[in-house]
């Protein structure tokens, strides 16, 4: 994105008064007139780049779907892959009906309009959202091409949070339950990345640092976890055998192994689309508007898996658990990632080597209690707050926020600074709100379409109950 103003204040309302008539003759003029700057070559550079970041995005969802189909109990796979692509589908079109105005809607106040403008602009049926880029006046709203592409590539990331939050819940919880947790968690976390991704945001132009949006993307659906996994309990054969399941066995780690690369694979394209490119050329600026580069960027990513897969081999090695390797990468990119901008190469591998020793605590304090939950606790609980409040420290006065071009005012570029103040406030924010979700979600869902799968159920397998499919009894 390359323009300092995304929006004119109001955007493209339909004035209060206007008939039919009115709005038909703007939609005939806006088609007479082609706005050259909207299609130039270099904003098609930028299309593409911010549309690699949703192949990207893709491919992190296969990859989770692979390791779930590794790790989930064979009698029970087929409806925990079903639900989880459901689960994101959902998210995606919730997104695309009214996510985006939540995240667009700091720029619009930016610029002096307001939240309900920027939802009016980019719900399902808004005017930018259904605008050909090239018939939309620059002083209108500029680069509109690429803010489109980006309705997709955060929608991909909604959808993401549901499957993430799923994993934390799979075999346990009834699909009517999940399903309409999907849609609810869509417009919360939405409304929570206006919040805390950013750089003009409530949180973030205050100091809230957070590169590639961990609090909205993993610490909210860890928060929603923190409610429902007690209200849900163990898994039969978890920790106890039960006369139907005398152990949980996971059919093929290797299989996700295979899902770790391809997120591993994935990745890097999300990252080029967490920067902002201005003049000259192409100046790459973080999202937060944190000084930063390409190469740096990557390089931190890269090492930040490196250093953790290290260090959870170690774990993993010492503990006879394969979990902990599968872990170590997750942990060490978890907790860089909130600051793949601002650290230099060196400092990531540092930060991630020690982050698989964080998610191995909490996964120690969580199995020794008995808690069914093994993944999102572990690694965003731990190794997400043990990142985003490192870097608190690490980079603690490192100019960030406000807008590139703006020179004074609250938006002014660069105004405010890293502190472990402000990142204590936003993760508190992130789990917060996920908490207070799960809350009132349990509450609903118990009274109407109910929450747990029965343990019998749970036992007897969900793919035979619900899809009349029989799993290999070797396995």
């Amino acid at each position: 994105m390359t323009v300092r103003a995304p929006v004119k204040k109001g955007g493209m309302r339909n004035p209060a008064g206007q008939g039919a008539h009115a709005v038909s003759h703007r939609e005939k003029t806006m088609t007479e007139t082609l706005f050259a700057d909207q299609v130039s070559l270099n904003s098609l550079v930028q299309n593409l780049i911010y549309g690699s970041g949703t192949v990207g995005a893709i491919m992190v969802v296969a990859g989770l779907l692979m390791i779930d189909a590794g790790t989930t109990r064979s009698a029970n796979l087929y409806n925990s892959t079903i639900e989880k692509m459901v689960g994101f589908f959902i998210g995606f079109a919730t997104y695309f009906f009214i996510g985006f105005g939540f995240w667009a809607g700091q720029y619009y106040i930016m610029e002096g309009g307001t939240l309900l403008d920027a939802i009016k602009d980019w719900w399902m049926f808004g005017a930018l959202a259904n605008s050909h880029a090239q018939s939309v006046s620059p002083d209108v709203f500029p680069g509109l091409n690429t803010f489109q592409i980006f309705v997709f590539f955060l929608a991909c990331f909604a959808g993401i949070i549901n499957v993430l939050l799923h994993f934390a819940v799979s075999e346990r919880m009834k699909s009517s339950a999940f399903y309409v947790t999907c849609v609810v968690a869509t417009v919360v976390s939405s409304a929570l990345s206006w919040v805390a991704w950013g750089s003009v945001g409530p949180l973030t132009n205050a100091g809230f640092h957070d590169f590639f949006g961990v609090g909205f993307v993993y610490m909210f659906p860890a928060g929603i976890a923190l409610v429902l996994v007690p209200q849900l309990g163990q898994r039969p054969g978890m920790f106890t055998p039960h006369p139907k399941v005398s152990s949980y066995n996971a059919p093929s780690i290797g299989l996700a192994a295979t899902g770790l690369i391809t997120i591993f694979a994935g990745l890097p394209m999300v990252i080029l689309s967490c920067l902002f490119f201005f003049d000259p050329e192409a100046l790459a600026v973080s999202v937060t508007m944190a000084n930063t580069s390409v190469g740096i960027a990557f390089n931190n990513y890269g090492l930040a898996w490196a250093a953790g897969a290290i260090t959870g081999a170690i774990i993993s090695y010492r503990t006879k658990n394969y979990i902990h390797f599968l872990f170590g990468p997750l942990a060490g990119y978890v907790a860089c990632a909130p600051a793949f901008d601002v650290y230099l190469p060196w400092q990531t591998f540092f930060v991630a080597l020690f982050a698989p020793v964080a998610s191995w605590l909490v996964y120690e304090f969580s199995y020794r209690r008995g808690i069914d939950e093994h993944k999102l606790f572990p690694l965003f609980i731990g190794a997400a707050t043990y990142g985003l409040l490192l870097v608190g420290i690490l980079k603690a006065g490192t100019p960030r926020g406000g807008y590139f071009g703006i020179e004074e005012g609250a938006y002014a570029f660069q105004h405010g600074q890293i502190g472990l103040g402000m990142q204590i406030v936003g993760v508190s924010v992130c789990v917060g709100a996920g908490i207070l979700t799960g809350l009132v979600l349990s509450v609903v869902l118990r009274a109407t379409t109910g929450l747990r799968v029965s343990e019998e159920d749970q036992a007897e397998g969900l793919d035979e109950l619900y899809w009349s499919l029989k799993s290999d009894p070797r396995i």
